[in-house]
């Protein structure tokens, strides 16, 4: 049987690509942990890392293990808690999966209140935009724009966040301002893919108006498509918490906004079990997406 203890050793092997570097973390021997990342192989009878004087890297066995063992000493984390009594005491490390934009307009402005109000919980943010496995990569909690795609992992449902067309003054004053959903392929357009995208809009009517975009200058996140508006080239669509400071400061126009625009929904994704961590990071989410003075209309 796996022991937790060679388990804890072997992930920070995994980590620091260095067993003297692991060694050093754990503050032990090097020797020691040496001997506990054999004994762990000799018990799953398999060789998890090839080991040379140059180089460390992780077989397929222990690519495969080490969300397996990461899982495991989070759940050996929390049920520690819970015979300390303090299972109403949040604490260990929460690894948050998020988009950089996501993170840049909503995430980072209510860290510093959570951190002061759970000191026992250390947040790891993975940033990203890339699609991935959350639960194989030890992902505590992800953050989801857009549909939920993985059925494995329960969805809770934040918000849901209108993307808006915008542009800066000096762009519409050189190029003028569209009318009509005709107008924008008249215009210079930020995208965020290389081929032909729907734009989908509401009038107040309720009537679906749907125009087809060309690709312009792609950018596929979106705040990095809000330096490019912001420096006046071209018209682009962002998320409403992107774009919400920069017009209330003038400094972004919102294009067609008689129109209703498309919206996205934003969920909260976690395995079955939820964590006392995980649990309190979403309910302070929710209560600051309520809270905030953007514009968001909340689950």
């Amino acid at each position: 049987m796996m022991e937790l203890a060679d388990l804890r050793l072997f992930s920070q092997v995994a980590k620091t690509k260095s067993l003297s570097a692991a060694a050093r973390s754990l503050k032990l021997p090097k020797s020691s942990v040496s001997r506990a990342l054999t004994r762990l192989e000799g018990t799953v009878g398999a060789v998890l890392i090839e080991r040379s004087t140059r180089y460390l890297r992780l077989t397929d066995a222990g690519a495969m293990l080490l969300p397996n063992a990461l899982r495991m000493l989070g759940a050996a984390e929390e049920a520690q808690a819970a015979l300390d009594g303090l299972v109403e005491i949040p604490r260990g490390t929460l690894k948050i999966g998020v988009t950089h934009s996501f993170a840049v307009g909503v995430l980072t402005p209510m860290l510093s209140s959570f951190l002061r109000r759970y000191p026992e919980v250390r947040v790891v943010l993975d940033i990203g935009n890339r699609s991935v496995d959350w639960v194989a990569e030890g992902t505590d909690l992800a953050i989801s724009i857009g549909p939920p795609a993985d059925s494995a992992l329960i969805a809770r449902r934040l918000a849901v966040v209108e993307l808006w067309i915008c542009a800066s003054p000096a762009y519409l004053r050189e190029r003028g301002t569209p009318q009509s959903t005709r107008d924008l392929i008249e215009h210079r357009l930020i995208t965020r893919a290389d081929h032909v995208l729907t734009w989908q809009f509401y009038s107040a009517t309720g009537e679906a108006l749907e125009v087809q975009v060309l690709p312009g200058t792609v950018i596929p996140e979106p705040a990095a498509a809000l330096e490019v508006l912001l420096g006046g080239s071209g018209i682009g669509r962002l998320p409403d918490y992107l774009a919400a400071q920069p017009i209330a400061d003038g400094k972004l126009v919102r294009v067609l906004p008689d129109l209703r625009p498309e919206t996205v929904e934003v969920h909260a994704l976690y395995p079955r079990t939820l964590t006392a961590k995980t649990r309190v990071f979403i309910e302070a989410l929710s209560e600051h997406l309520k809270t905030s003075s953007k514009p968001w209309r909340h689950g």
